[in-house]
């Protein structure tokens, strides 16, 4: 069969049953398992696709027709420019959750000590030790299965003198007893409201982690736990920063403010709504 050819059938599949932007996944796909690049459907739709690489193109069908994440069954996602290892253990790093990385980059100085809470495939605290001189990183998760993929995708990107210590646990209790307090605390907890995950898309209600997920009734479970059992853990002065929920600004700066830090804002993402939070303890 032609390479054009396997393309199409791939299209009508993906489409019959509803894949959002099937034909970028379909060539994905493709390139993936032909090892080929995006000229190949361009300029050589003609090429022959073997009998295994047909084979194999129709086994991670399949498996898209059943919407089981493409970052899932290519096993990475680029994010701040790095491809990170990705499975069904961790959520898939996703755009917005830059404007977090920018957000904490513009704050790290050399010298400084980030904790990662809820660190996942561990993108976040890796682009910031990637990206930054001279700065010590802890990541916390309370998946053992998550830390395998953020141990991973350290040991992938970064040098060895900037691989982070990673913990699991629950939060704080995660970390060694003679933990010396950090500069900077930054987290993307789980924060959809419990009442709301069977509304989400099935690559992210039945595929992505419901731990990582599930932010209890209202949603502000994990920034409350953060806010309070991590304040001992902070530096005086030092920078909290979370993702949000595109509602829960106001809410999450209020809980900032009770807690008592002081140059509280909210930061919005690149389609103008709230994402970030952030401030600095009083």
């Amino acid at each position: 069969m032609e390479y054009r050819a396997c393309y199409e059938e791939g299209c009508e599949k993906l489409k019959a049953v509803g894949v959002p932007d099937f034909e970028t996944d379909v060539r994905l796909l493709l390139e993936h398992v032909c090892h080929t690049d995006f000229h190949t459907l361009l300029i050589h739709g003609d090429r022959p696709v073997s009998n295994e690489e047909y084979k194999d193109f129709l086994t991670l069908l399949a498996r898209r027709e059943k919407r089981i994440p493409l970052q899932q069954l290519l096993g990475k996602q680029f994010f701040c420019g790095l491809a990170f290892f990705v499975n069904e253990h961790v959520l898939i790093p996703r755009q917005d959750t830059e404007i977090l990385v920018e957000e904490a980059a513009k704050r790290l100085k050399p010298g400084m000590k980030l904790l990662d809470m809820c660190t996942g495939s561990g993108c976040i605290l890796i682009s910031l030790l990637a990206m930054t001189e001279n700065v010590r990183g802890v990541g916390v998760d309370i998946s053992k299965e998550a830390l395998l993929v953020a141990e991973q995708n350290a040991g992938r990107l970064l040098k060895e003198n900037q691989r982070p210590d990673l913990y699991s646990g629950d939060l704080f209790n995660a970390l060694p007893a003679d933990t010396e307090c950090f500069d900077m605390v930054i987290s993307n907890p789980p924060y959809i409201p419990s009442g709301e995950i069977e509304e989400l898309m099935p690559e992210v209600r039945e595929y992505e982690p419901r731990e990582a997920l599930d932010g209890s009734e209202d949603g502000l479970l994990f920034y409350r736990r953060i806010l309070e059992e991590g304040s001992t853990y902070l530096k005086k002065e030092g920078f909290i920063l979370f993702e949000i929920g595109c509602k829960q600004g106001e809410d999450v700066k209020a809980l900032m403010e009770s807690a008592g830090f002081t140059e509280v804002k909210i930061v919005k993402d690149y389609a103008g709504l709230d994402r970030v939070v952030l401030g600095k303890k009083g």
